[in-house]
């Protein structure tokens, strides 16, 4: 490519004190022979979030930063958005670290294949062992669905992308991220690109390092949240619920009410005396424990330090992510 096009860098951030300063270095630090702008949509961060992002932005004019008072992720995007002109869009988040020759490589691939979004690997890496059993549970269909930008694949046309580097058309064609979804935003942005004939494309040599929540907690409302809003997704978009892609969908739900209704069956049948009842339902939590535990051994290796913490983090992510899912509500326009 003789000349290289600039890109916008739009980064939502909220309570991010532990990790944006490296976030922000590893985007001023790509080689890249175009202009790149960073914008920082700063929302009401109750850290030293704020402080460090003005240190960051004094030091560099590359890098500015736009209020986000909702502190919400779309309506920080948009804001971002709002604030360059960029025919080219990198959505990376503070949690999140771009590889050595990520823009170069997405522009390319942009370029190559007339795609509107191309994305690449959500590569989880944690640092205590906690950390490092969700990431070892991220990479497995088990803990988060058979997702190209988690499980990896073949680069090709996908439904949806980690991040994501856009043509600022495609943006601007459906209108930007929607600002009621809390979580899903960018499937739901990704559903909308390909609905209206762009599309979105996977490239397994892009790579972001993420990292994982810390906490059994953290885990549990960042799963939660997951499925409340992929059933939202559904309930906005219908005709994603009956697409193969949507089976992995059903599956944490379906363990939630298979386990529960299981483990009140054994109870039951134990109360009234009724063995049969009990045998047949205590074998729905025993078959999933059996599952987690198989699991869990296959991923020992890849968890390292964090090899024991597996079981928890794995049924933490499938039952709160079903749980969301049955517990969702209509949410307002």
């Amino acid at each position: 490519m003789t000349q290289w096009p600039d890109v916008a860098v739009v980064m939502p951030v909220l309570n991010e004190e532990n990790y944006l300063e490296a976030a922000v270095l590893a985007i001023l630090s790509q080689d890249y022979s175009g202009q790149v702008q960073v914008v920082l949509a700063l929302g009401p961060s109750n850290d030293r979030t704020d402080e460090i992002a003005k240190r960051i932005c004094a030091a560099d004019t590359r890098v500015s930063s736009v209020q986000n008072p909702t502190g919400r992720t779309p309506e920080g995007l948009n804001a971002a958005l709002a604030a360059t002109t960029q025919e080219i869009v990198v959505r990376v988040d503070a949690h999140s670290e771009l590889s050595d020759g990520y823009i170069r490589l997405a522009v390319e691939t942009l370029q190559r294949t007339g795609a509107d979004n191309v994305g690449g690997i959500m590569g989880a890496r944690g640092v205590t062992s906690f950390e490092k059993a969700v990431a070892a549970a991220m990479t497995s269909p088990l803990g988060v669905g058979s997702a190209s930008f988690h499980t990896g694949g073949n680069e090709g046309p996908t439904e949806t992308v980690y991040l994501g580097v856009f043509k600022r058309s495609a943006l601007e064609r459906v209108g930007g991220y929607d600002p009621t979804f809390t979580r899903a935003q960018d499937w739901e942005m990704n559903h909308r690109i390909r609905e209206t004939g762009g599309t979105v494309w996977f490239n397994p040599e892009l790579f972001v390092t993420y990292r994982p929540r810390s906490s059994v907690r953290k885990l549990a409302k960042q799963y939660f949240e997951y499925g409340t809003w992929r059933h939202e997704v559904m309930r906005r978009h219908p005709e994603t619920r009956t697409r193969k892609s949507a089976l992995r969908y059903y599956a944490p739900p379906l363990a939630v009410v298979g386990i529960s209704g299981g483990t009140i069956a054994a109870f039951v049948g134990s109360a009234l005396q009724f063995f049969p009842l009990a045998f047949w339902g205590i074998l729905a939590p025993f078959s999933y424990a059996l599952v987690i535990l198989i699991s869990s051994l296959s991923l020992a290796k890849r968890a390292r330090s964090g090899a024991l913490w597996l079981p928890v983090v794995l049924t933490t992510m499938q039952l709160s992510w079903g749980i969301g899912f049955l517990a969702s509500r209509p949410k307002l326009k």
